[in-house]
């Protein structure tokens, strides 16, 4: 086959009209969205924290505290004040307020702090305490954070295994009672002086005045410099056991309602296990989840940017996580909705109504049902099929074809594929060949046969024996170690991302190494033997029993202690010698209360038909990650547990939604929208479906060794056989657990391949090819033809001016169809319009 002429590649620019569509803006001249709009007038200023009603108080000649002032409107609008009052005190010398709001101690005693401006007051009370006596420094409370806050004791610093330099901390301060040996006890008379702190490398390192490889860190004027040097005056102490210790933190406020490019203090306070509280705001750490909608500088003034939607701003501090989340309304009018067909659509239209956010109309039915084969069998319509439905009067034929579709064996290949690749069901030797091919098979019956989610899941955990006997236990000859048996069930049924806390207290959760082993501790009697095959050879099959000698517990790698099977955030479960620890595992995950399970199915196939998570990453949902709709995900859990796991129910209501029906071209307002589903996110076919796709478009086949002619590249039981095409088009190889293993980005190998690799050019040039098989067809009208090819591609009719450019392409090689026919089939397969989902 030639190279597709000039001619056909200018038609290719105008068959890409629609992809254009998608990327451009497209907008009329609508009014300018209005934001929060007009606040009405200001009636009254509020100064925060108040903490109990009582007012700030602040410890010793460290205490410190962020003020917020706030003000209120006639509207019920709130607006950060901090930075346009002016503070007085009252008696002046207690306290010194600076222009942002940051208030230090003078002297002991109570004062009020007056906000002031546009003409209105607001008090609140503040006593100060410790000054004359000074209160002794805490070791772990105080002086750990520091390290934090300026990068020491990071994975790329002192916090290294190795530590840095001869210097070592514990990775990101998790054990302190370390930092302090490292400290105190180590390199003593260099690290720390303590006759003049001063002189001290822990401090003339980090300010400069001797070599450092990590750079100034700090200031000789600055806090962290005198809270580290007065800890050096008392002698280094540790604290007391007794002292109070941080027992949670919390941002003040815990939420507002801001405009685009506005500003917001938050103020951080620390919780102590003796009910006292303490503001931590500049030492704590800040990080927004989606850092194109807000940015937080370190003093925890946090500035919205040009999106809409909402933001989370993680704070952390000694081990502690709380988010600050901000709403950042469009506020455009908006006219129309899209109906409300079920709680999917209730929660999104609700989301939007406060955004101000209109929403794409409904899809075409072309549209409609090219995505929705797409989407839950990985197929594209027949051409017949595009026809019929095309043609069909039927009110209800979208739903009747949802279900027609979650009742095929498409639909079972397509999700197989999914399952197969995250559960890591691979082939490492030819011995492997039968337990990968069983295991394969054994997901696809039990989701053609739709089994309860929570079943498939208790079939995995619990499986025994042989994986000839029982398919499951190939998950087990993959996943053999039991870190990888805690990370994987965690990430894999219940979106918790835990691996750190193997090592170290989780940096963005509360998950411990407790935590950890007590899940672990689940998988303490799995008992594994080999048979010997024939002349004594080994085989690579494993029978897998529970091993009822010793209790079933697991060791605290760090600490030696030895911690009962434990679910995440529940109380640890006493094992009798004849239980299956994983059984309890499985009854601990499938019971209603439990608060991931649900959340974390119904998010991941969220995720796969709108290619964004309620939660994103999809398998990452911590506190510090809220969903974009937390009404949504509540009401998809609480169906999904209602429906007892029904999964084909949940890929039901989630496609006869309007949401999902919604068309992916953006109006006027929602084209930068990307995590409020006001439009369907176009996205790439995945590799398996764009390589089935281009046989069926070009009517050809390819053959897999070992497998029945006709097999589909969705449904191959084992990723390692695949062609070039799938591994340069980003299919996984079931190393992990995780669906990002599972690359969609572009890349020019790809284009290269599809314009003109060898595979390519001879399969559309196929002698019994789609092409030829039209060039060769003297009945049918040209374009009849192209009408046909437009249906198989796009599931769509072609416009006007695509049939005209078309039957011109053909025209002028009408000495030779066959060649136009490639031409256009080429020039379909590379347009955008047919590599997305859209």
């Amino acid at each position: 086959m030639r190279m597709p002429s000039t001619v056909c590649c200018r038609w290719l620019a105008g068959s890409l009209a629609l992809c254009a569509l998608l990327l451009a803006p497209g907008l009329s001249n609508a009014a300018p969205p209005r934001g929060l709009g007009d606040p009405g007038q200001l009636i009254k200023l509020q100064l925060e924290p108040n903490v109990d009603s009582k007012g700030v108080l602040l410890r010793g000649r460290d205490g410190r505290q962020q003020l917020i002032a706030t003000g209120i409107y006639s509207s019920g609008q709130m607006r950060d004040y901090t930075r346009k009052v002016d503070y007085k005190i009252e008696p002046e010398g207690i306290v010194q307020v600076d222009s942002v709001g940051h208030m230090t101690p003078l002297k002991d005693g109570k004062a009020i702090v007056k906000a002031i401006g546009s003409g209105l007051t607001a008090e609140l009370a503040v006593e100060v305490t410790g000054l004359a006596n000074d209160i002794p420094v805490n070791f772990p409370n105080q002086i750990t954070p520091i390290f934090t806050k300026l990068n020491c004791n990071s994975g790329g610093c002192h916090g290294k295994a190795s530590g840095q330099n001869g210097f070592k901390l514990s990775l990101l301060g998790f054990y302190p009672e370390d930092d302090h040996e490292f400290l105190v006890k180590e390199g003593r008379g260099r690290r720390i002086f303590p006759s003049s702190p001063g002189q001290s490398l822990l401090l003339t390192k980090p300010v400069g005045k001797s070599p450092h490889g990590g750079g100034k860190r700090m200031e000789v004027d600055g806090y962290e410099y005198r809270l580290i040097s007065r800890w050096i005056e008392q002698g280094m102490p540790y604290g007391n056991p007794t002292d109070p210790f941080v027992v949670g933190i919390k941002c003040i406020p815990e939420s507002r309602v801001m405009d685009r490019s506005s500003e917001q203090q938050i103020t951080v306070m620390a919780v102590y296990s003796d009910g006292s509280t303490e503001d931590v705001t500049r030492m704590a750490l800040y990080e927004p989840n989606d850092p194109e909608m807000a940015e937080v500088n370190v003093t925890g003034l946090v500035k919205t940017l040009d999106l809409a939607g909402e933001v989370a701003i993680m704070a952390r501090y000694q081990g502690q996580v709380a988010v600050f989340r901000s709403t950042i309304p469009l506020g455009a009018e908006i006219a129309e909705k899209p109906p409300v067909k079920n709680f999917i659509d209730a929660a999104v239209v609700a989301k939007l109504d406060v955004l101000g956010i209109p929403a794409s109309p409904v899809s075409d039915d072309g549209t409609f049902l090219r995505r929705v084969y797409i989407d839950i069998t990985g197929t594209l319509p027949t051409e017949s099929e595009v026809s019929a439905f095309l043609a069909s009067t039927d009110l209800d034929k979208r739903a009747n074809i949802i279900d027609q579709l979650l009742d095929s064996p498409a639909y079972a290949d397509y999700f197989t594929n999914k399952w197969n690749l995250v559960l890591r069901n691979k082939r490492r030797a030819n011995d492997d060949l039968a337990p990968t091919y069983g295991f394969h098979k054994w997901i696809w019956s039990s989701l053609y046969e739709n089994k309860p989610y929570d079943q498939f899941v208790r079939e995995i955990l619990t499986a025994s024996g042989s994986a000839d006997d029982s398919p499951p236990v190939a998950w087990y000859r993959e996943v053999d170690q039991p870190n990888e048996q805690v990370e994987d069930v965690s990430q894999l049924f219940l979106g918790l991302r835990i691996q750190c806390a193997r090592c170290h207290h989780h940096p963005f959760e509360k998950w411990s190494q407790d935590d950890y082993y007590g899940m672990a501790a689940f998988f303490s009697r799995i008992g594994r033997k080999n048979i010997i095959g024939g002349n004594n050879t080994l085989r690579d099959k494993r029978i897998f029993t529970i091993d009822n000698q010793g209790p079933a517990q697991a060791r605290n790698e760090r600490t030696g202690k030895m911690l009962p099977p434990t679910g995440l955030g529940s109380k640890p479960y006493n094992v009798s010698p004849e239980d299956d620890p994983r059984a309890l595992l499985a009854d601990w995950m499938a019971d209603p209360q439990n608060p991931f399970f649900a959340k974390s199915l119904v998010n991941r196939y969220w995720k796969h038909f709108f290619s964004r998570g309620i939660v994103e990453p999809e398998d990452d949902m911590r506190e510090t990650n809220p969903p974009a709709n937390p009404e949504l995900l509540n009401n998809l859990a609480q169906s999904f547990i209602a429906s007892k796991f029904d999964i084909k129910q949940l890929v039901r209501t989630i496609c006869n939604s309007s949401t999902y029906q919604l068309s992916s071209l953006p109006n006027e307002y929602n084209l930068k929208d990307k995590q409020n589903f006001s439009r369907y996110y176009p996205k790439r076919l995945t590799a398996e479906v764009l390589y089935d796709a281009f046989h069926q478009v070009t009517s050809t086949n390819q053959a897999y060794n070992g497998l029945p002619s006709g097999t589909r590249a969705i449904q191959l039981p084992d990723a390692s056989i695949g062609p070039y095409f799938l591994k340069v088009f980003g299919q996984p190889q079931a190393d992990t657990a995780c669906e990002c293993e599972r690359s969609q980005e572009a890349n020019l190998a790809q284009s290269l391949h599809l314009l003109n690799s060898s595979e390519v050019q001879n399969k559309i040039a196929d002698g019994n090819g789609r092409a030829s098989k039209f060039a060769n067809d003297k009945d049918l009208p040209a374009e009849a033809k192209i009408k046909e090819l437009y249906r198989w591609v796009y599931s769509r009719e072609p416009d006007q001016e695509e049939m005209q450019i078309a039957l011109a392409h053909l025209e002028k090689h009408k000495e030779n169809p066959k060649v136009a026919f490639e031409d256009i089939v080429w020039a379909l397969i590379n347009s955008k319009e047919f590599l997305f989902n859209h």
